[in-house]
């Protein structure tokens, strides 16, 4: 499932390193909160993937496991799945509850760029 390797730029994160990937990171970040029963979540993890390498250092996209990590999702009261959220400057700006096509997820995503693109 959604995890950096050597074919997927998506990194994964846990409570314990949520912090300093997500809080303290120096660009945007999108948080994928999904769990291996989420059969949406499954759907929109190759766009995620694409759209990691499509943003490059400009918006950096990573991978939470719900089930893993509830401290996090608690935190966050994140209920469905898979939940995007667009941090920046250690602050949530944007959401996405459930799959979308990624067309959608990239104008989503773009909306926190400086400056804006498409």
């Amino acid at each position: 499932m959604p995890q950096e390797t050597g074919t997927t730029p998506l990194t994964a994160v846990t409570d314990a390193s949520f912090a300093a990937t997500v809080l303290a990171a120096d660009r945007p970040v999108v948080v994928d909160f999904w769990a291996e029963w989420c059969p949406p979540c499954v759907a929109v993890s190759p766009s995620l993937a694409e759209l990691a390498v499509e943003f490059g250092d400009r918006l950096r996209i990573v991978t939470l496991n719900t089930d893993e990590n509830p401290a996090t999702t608690r935190a966050y009261q994140v209920m469905s799945m898979p939940t995007l959220l667009v941090f920046r400057d250690g602050e949530v700006v944007g959401s996405t509850v459930g799959a979308r096509p990624k067309s959608n997820l990239r104008l989503s995503f773009a909306r926190h760029l400086e400056p804006w693109r498409p």
